[in-house]
C-alpha cells in the first residue's frame, strides 16, 4: 500500500463500450457466436465517425450486439479481441476494422423502444445518431442495459 492506495490499482485495465449494429441477414448474433474465440473481423464500415470510434478501440473493450433494421435490439455482448487495422475490403485504403468475439447473449434482448422510452438513455447515440453503425456507450448506459437485459 502507498498512501491507503493499493500498488496494482494503477495497473488496472479501463474497458470502454460500444456498440455494433449488424443486419442479422447479413451477419447476426448466430454467426457471431459459430466464429468462437477467434472472433470475427468487423469490416464493411464506411462512415468516417464510425470508424475513428474503432480507432478508439483496445482489446478487452466490450460492446453490445444489435441487430438492426427489422429487429432493432440489443442481443448480446462481444469483445474486441484485436484492434484497428486497415479493411482489406476497402478498395480506398481509408477504413479500418476491428476483430470481435462473442462473450454472452442477452438473457432478454433490450429493444430499441425500451432505449428510447428510457430518460436515462436520451443521449446515447443509438437514440440521437441511429445511423451509426459503431458508437460509444458511456459506463452508466452500459450498466443499465445490462440490467434491463437481464444480466
Amino acid at each position: 500500500m502507498v498512501g491507503g492506495q493499493s500498488v496494482c490499482a494503477g495497473l488496472l485495465k479501463t474497458v470502454a463500450y460500444w456498440l455494433f449494429k449488424s443486419e442479422p441477414e447479413s451477419w447476426s448474433w448466430s454467426n457471431q457466436v459459430a466464429r468462437g474465440a477467434k472472433g470475427e473481423p468487423w469490416n464493411g464500415v464506411r462512415n468516417h465517425q464510425a470508424n475513428n470510434n474503432m480507432k478508439a478501440m483496445r482489446k478487452g473493450d466490450l460492446g453490445f450486439f444489435y441487430h438492426s433494421v427489422a429487429e432493432k435490439r440489443i442481443v448480446g455482448i462481444v469483445e474486441v479481441i484485436g484492434e484497428h487495422r486497415p479493411d482489406p475490403t476497402d478498395e480506398s485504403g481509408r477504413f479500418g476494422l476491428v476483430t470481435v468475439k462473442a462473450v454472452k447473449p442477452l438473457p432478454k434482448p433490450v429493444q430499441l423502444e425500451e432505449i428510447k422510452a428510457e430518460p436515462r438513455l436520451k443521449d446515447l447515440p443509438l437514440v440521437r445518431q441511429s445511423r451509426l453503425s459503431v458508437s460509444p456507450v458511456d459506463e452508466k448506459s452500459w450498466g443499465l442495459i445490462c440490467q434491463m437485459g437481464g444480466l
